[in-house]
């Protein structure tokens, strides 16, 4: 028998999902996207947002590990195999001469670093630049982001989400599909 859980319902570009609540700390109530394997969802954000972000005429998508990297593949392929690089959680040999960041996502609850790749820093220095996320909450990420790009040299020309969630921020500068609230107790 599968358990029951409250869930918030949203659409996205005529895809409907029924999103479930968690709790993140007491009495506050997010609802989750995770996109990994929805090919569907990721397909029908992918074209939205494409129409949305033509306009600012980027040179490549940068995204964080690990929930957004399909949004940042079907975003590149609906915007002619446009680059995309991808900031990791963790440091690798492979990586080389790595620009770094820490950032604190509401999900984890914890720090994290983010590392830009020797060999992607070369890709973004100079470049017009797309910042994409799945959900922007507290803007932690999207800060650590800005903060690694500044550094490499690049322009961030927008910033992106399937959602924006909350209240904290002014997300009026963000091209984002929808809005999802923040549930706290007695609010």
């Amino acid at each position: 028998m599968m358990a029951q859980y409250e869930t918030y319902t949203v659409e996205v570009a005529g895809v409907k999902r029924d999103l479930r609540l968690f709790d993140i700390k007491p009495g506050v109530r997010i609802a989750i996207l995770n996109i990994l394997g929805d090919t569907e969802l990721v397909e029908a954000a992918s074209v939205e947002l494409a129409k949305r972000l033509w306009e600012y005429k980027p040179d490549v998508l940068v995204t964080a590990e690990a929930k957004s990297i399909p949004l940042a593949h079907g975003l590149s392929t609906k915007m002619n195999r446009l680059p995309y690089v991808v900031l990791r959680k963790a440091y690798k040999p492979y990586m080389g001469d790595a620009l770094q960041s820490e950032t604190l996502s509401i999900t984890t609850g914890a720090p994290q670093t983010l590392f830009l790749d020797e060999k992607d820093r070369e890709l973004v220095a100079g470049k017009r630049v797309v910042l994409l996320d799945d959900v922007i909450s507290t803007g932690s990420t999207l800060q650590g982001m800005r903060l690694i790009l500044s550094k490499a040299g690049a322009h961030v020309v927008a910033e992106a989400a399937i959602f924006t969630e909350g209240d904290r921020a002014a997300w009026s500068n963000i091209v984002a599909l929808g809005h999802l609230p923040v549930w706290v107790d007695g609010k």
